[in-house]
């Protein structure tokens, strides 16, 4: 018997049962979209937990801290430092692409009747500056490097920390952002915090106060954040040269002196970023450093905890939907059986006209198949306008991620791609040749003479 012939035959078997076909392509429709569904939300969440490590950081980037040396001066020799010889020793490790070291210092910003008195000014490499989405304005120039010149990049959230030096009122208690423009107009910036808290007092004179200007503004509004938002940022050298002219041969405010309390010959370093060049070799530097005595972290350990537990989640939702096609499976073995009991004595008829038990087997597996495929193709339809609807009822919960200031499309709670589309209709049309395969070869072993007697 030809292929076309069971194929004709099938789809005319199943047609004359309507009812009956329909009501176990409905079970296997629900079974499919339920696992779909199910399977969808896990993989959801995971891109969603993937799209938040981005938004913090790169995947291929380590952040080392250096928590021995946390500021303040320190002449233990002993003591662990970052310095720019220390630097270099990562720049020289196999599969290091870069290394990114920031300088943070504390000064403090007026202008008008409002002022900051914890500015976070953090210098940072022309790599990393490129990075900041800008609002506004240009990046910093890495040649403004006197305290009369001194260029930099305000965070979107730093105004919230301006307030009123006579009422002392915040944004966050009155509502009210305060009046500084950042672009336009001078900021009275004072760099020895010391020797200002000690002038309030009535102990020494001020300090001297720079006249300041923003070269540019992050991204987003006071209720937006990203890693840019509360600094104010600028050229790390810049930063380094500006320090060294105020201080004079001073020591600097949160720098580490010698033994004699001479200034240290380099600047050390809290925290720096060290690029790897491919996402492997990540862990490998990283145990390296931290070996060396630092604390380092990477996105990469969040990420693989992260995916663990995703994994986990989707095999757990892909069981309670599996649940489903498993009953439908049940219920396309009961229609199979069905069918060979009425149709008996047509088994026989066609044995004895030569069929061959193979032909016959084919025939019942493709109806069985055609149950699971129909069911298949509807139920992978159903399960896309399920997560529509669970997306746009969940459309809030999610949010909308950002990278670097570009905008990521939100990926809902439910996700279904293309590989999870045509999984579940080759699946449905496994589950439904299984559930065939034993009324099929119960239909090859019945006898013909036997059958053709049947009424």
């Amino acid at each position: 018997m030809r292929f076309s012939d069971l194929l004709r035959m099938s789809l005319s078997n199943l047609w004359r049962r309507k009812m009956r076909t329909f009501l176990t392509v409905l079970g296997v429709i629900i079974g499919t979209a339920s696992i779909v569904v199910m399977v969808s939300i896990g993989i959801g969440q995971n891109r969603s937990m993937m799209m938040a490590i981005e938004q913090s950081g790169s995947l291929t980037a380590i952040e080392v801290n250096n928590y021995q040396y946390y500021g303040g001066n320190n002449s233990d020799t002993d003591v662990l430092l970052m310095d720019l010889d220390m630097i270099e020793t990562f720049r020289n490790m196999e599969h290091v692409t870069s290394v990114n070291p920031s300088l943070d210092y504390t000064v403090i910003m007026k202008q008008g009747a409002y002022i900051c008195d914890y500015v976070r000014l953090r210098g940072v490499t022309q790599e990393e500056l490129e990075k900041i989405p800008l609002k506004e304005g240009k990046l910093p120039d890495p040649n403004a490097n006197t305290p009369t010149t001194l260029e930099f990049v305000v965070g979107n959230n730093v105004i919230t920390d301006f307030y009123n030096e006579k009422t002392n009122e915040y944004y966050w208690q009155t509502g009210e952002l305060a009046e500084v423009d950042f672009m336009n107009l001078p900021l009275f910036t004072t760099f020895d915090r010391d020797a200002y808290w000690n002038a309030q007092s009535g102990q020494g004179d001020p300090p001297k106060k720079y006249m300041l200007k923003a070269s540019g503004l992050v991204e987003g509004g006071v209720e937006d954040w990203n890693q840019y938002s509360y600094y104010v940022y600028c050229d790390l050298n810049a930063l380094e040269s500006v320090l060294k002219q105020i201080y004079r041969n001073k020591v600097i405010p949160g720098q580490p002196t010698q033994k004699n309390g001479k200034p240290y010959k380099n600047f050390c370093y809290e925290t720096c970023v060290i690029n790897v060049d491919k996402m492997e070799n990540v862990n490998d530097i990283l145990t390296t450093v931290q070996e060396m005595g630092f604390s380092a972290y990477s996105n990469v350990e969040w990420m693989e905890s992260m995916q663990q537990s995703s994994r986990t989640s989707q095999m757990v939702l892909g069981g309670i939907g599996a649940v489903s096609l498993f009953v439908a499976a049940i219920g396309i073995a009961n229609t199979m059986m069905m069918s060979i009991y009425e149709r008996t004595k047509e088994i026989g008829v066609i044995k004895v006209l030569g069929c061959s038990l193979g032909n016959i087997r084919m025939l019942f597996l493709m109806e069985a198949a055609f149950i699971g495929f129909l069911g298949g193709v509807v139920g992978v339809g159903l399960s896309y306008a399920i997560s529509a609807v669970i997306n746009r009822l969940t459309s809030g919960m999610m949010g909308d991620y950002s990278y670097y200031g570009s905008s990521v499309e939100p990926t809902g709670i439910s996700y279904i791609p293309l590989w999870l589309t045509f999984a579940a209709m080759g699946f449905a049309v496994l589950v439904g040749v299984v559930s065939g395969f034993l009324p099929a070869l119960r239909a090859m072993k019945l006898s013909p003479l036997a059958a053709i007697r049947n009424e």
